[in-house]
């Protein structure tokens, strides 16, 4: 019986170890959030109007260049979230589109630059920028 949980237990270290080692190698995750609603006493309503790019939950103003994986969670319908840089390159990406509520999920390649994300219909109000060094 002993045997039996040494050998469990090998193999649970190894699965972990191959887990860690996948999740170690995958690119860094960036997360643009598009029209969440407001809070009220009776529940969530109305399209909001705000976007935000984050990474670990904080607000992104500077980046590496390199790979990373952008998850664009779009939560209006009247809303859309793209992702353009404006210096030292050509990347215009809409990465959701009007009336398309959901996730999308994207692996992109940054280069160094200046870059801007928005929402194409309300592109006065809704947008932020970020560096990539």
């Amino acid at each position: 019986m002993s045997r039996l949980r040494l050998t469990l237990a090998g193999v649970l270290v190894a699965l972990v170890t191959v887990v860690s080692a996948s999740a170690a190698g995958a690119p860094p995750t960036l997360v643009g959030t598009v029209g969440p609603g407001y809070t009220t006493l009776v529940g969530t309503v109305g399209p909001g109007f705000t976007i935000a790019l984050t990474r670990d939950g904080k607000k992104v103003t500077t980046l590496k260049a390199g790979k990373y994986l952008l998850v664009a969670a779009d939560l209006s319908a009247i809303h859309n979230f793209v992702l353009e840089q404006e210096s030292g390159g050509k990347l215009e990406k809409d990465l959701t589109k009007v009336p398309f509520t959901g996730t999308n999920v994207y692996s992109i390649t940054l280069a160094k630059g200046t870059y801007k994300y928005y929402c194409k219909p309300h592109e006065a109000t809704m947008h932020g920028s970020f560096t990539v060094s």
